[in-house]
């Protein structure tokens, strides 16, 4: 029996999905399941949910859930990380106080101002969650799916000897996509990416072995397809490549898409729209907690998520392809080798082995870069506890740079410390 924890179990339907996908993989049916949450109201709904699934499955399988983390993680191998720092109050304190400047943001969990303050927020937790697994669970792997993933993950290979990797659906869930904009079966579609979280890039991208590019770009002359992505389309008209983020994430990664009304209009940004989808995560938790209290049984479905493989990969010797987040230490030979990368990785009984890039295409490399250059900066101001790289971080956002003096973002950078000051005392 091994035992996986989920840390942030609170939330419920990616929780639910994970324990789901675990207990699928047929030699994973009595794992111990240890579910953690600070919100007691939030792991108990959590916890029923999970002896439901258990119960239809008719496994071994065990359950228990914990406010203590220590207790939540002693002898743990395999442990989730899918928290929120400060919830939605903090994220619309990242939304709202920028506006007030002038500066609009779509999602603000991976990149800009929001992606560096929710960084400010989360990483001391994640240094100090380390710090309990090297305690007591030292050999455990940390699958971390909390935003802003690089950043999070630069800070821990920094500062930790935990193992860990960076999961994300970005990178399969697009490779879906472009086989619908092209009118393929998925069976018929291959492709290759690399590069960063939420920019990581098809390099290759082939149906039946041939390039598909060229039916790609053709799709995208077509109205009805090109308006499904018009920011992802227009990047890869001018760059020659796609990226594995939607539009409204990669519309605030670089700075040609929101600097006025008319670009915003034109490209069809869904502005404050991470806000709206946390207002409909409320709404569905009421809506699970009923669902706990009731004799309805739980649907049986394995999600296109990576954990579970991950953990079946390595417990069985099964051997497969992810997509990770990993140190790049020269596996993209054209970024930092601290910075953190996504590249293929072979699972198995040996763990994970990120699989060597080489040369990204010049002109992804520089965008990546202009990323890298923000989240370097964030995690040395985290890491260091001086907040002059806060300012350093957000001048060099490609987004905020675009819009903003810097007398501007000084004050914006200054009114967003003193509002966060409950979870960043130290930069006080």
């Amino acid at each position: 029996m091994i035992k996986v924890t989920i840390i942030g179990a609170g939330s419920v339907i990616f929780a639910q999905s994970i324990i789901t996908d675990i207990l699928l993989c047929p030699e994973l049916g009595d794992t111990e399941i240890s579910l953690y949450d600070i919100d007691k109201d939030r792991l108990e709904v959590a916890e029923k949910i999970a002896k439901k699934i258990i119960k239809k499955l008719k496994l071994p399988a065990k359950v228990s859930s914990s406010i203590n983390l220590i207790k939540a993680l002693d002898g743990s191998d395999y442990v989730f990380c899918m928290i929120q720092v400060g919830g939605y109050e903090s994220t619309l304190i990242d939304f709202d106080i920028p506006e007030k400047y002038g500066l609009k943001q779509t999602i603000g969990d991976t990149l800009g101002i929001g992606g560096i303050f929710r960084a400010l927020r989360t990483i001391p937790v994640l240094l100090d969650l380390c710090k309990d697994m090297e305690n007591v669970c030292p050999n455990a792997l940390l699958i971390n799916y909390t935003n802003p993933i690089s950043m999070n993950l630069w800070s821990i290979y920094q500062s930790s000897k935990i193992k860990c990797v960076g999961l994300c659906h970005s990178v399969p869930n697009t490779s879906m996509t472009l086989a619908n904009y092209i009118n393929a079966d998925y069976e018929e579609i291959t492709f290759s990416a690399a590069g960063i979280n939420h920019m990581a890039w098809f390099i290759e991208f082939k149906k039946n072995g041939l390039d598909a590019y060229p039916e790609l770009f053709a799709a995208s002359e077509r109205k009805e397809i090109y308006e499904k992505d018009p920011v992802r389309f227009e990047i890869m008209r001018r760059f020659g490549y796609f990226v594995s983020e939607s539009s409204e994430h990669m519309a605030e990664y670089v700075p040609y898409f929101m600097k006025d009304e008319n670009l915003i209009r034109e490209f069809k940004i869904p502005i404050r729209e991470y806000l709206k989808r946390s207002k409909d995560i409320i709404d569905i938790f009421e809506r699970q907690k009923a669902f706990a209290e009731s004799s309805e049984e739980p649907q049986i479905k394995k999600s296109d998520e990576y954990g579970a493989n991950v953990i079946n990969s390595i417990e069985t010797g099964e051997v497969q392809e992810i997509y990770g987040n990993v140190k790049n230490n020269g596996l993209i030979t054209n970024l930092p080798d601290e910075s953190c990368v996504v590249v293929p990785c072979l699972v198995d009984k040996n763990g994970l082995q990120p699989c060597d890039v080489g040369e990204l295409p010049p002109q992804l490399a520089a965008l990546n870069r202009n990323v890298i250059n923000v989240q370097e900066l964030t995690v040395k101001a985290t890491l260091e506890k001086d907040k002059k790289y806060i300012y350093y971080a957000a001048m060099l956002d490609p987004l905020t740079s675009s819009i903003l003096s810097m007398s501007k973002i000084y004050s914006m950078v200054d009114e967003m410390i003193k509002t966060h000051k409950e979870f960043l005392p130290h930069f006080q």
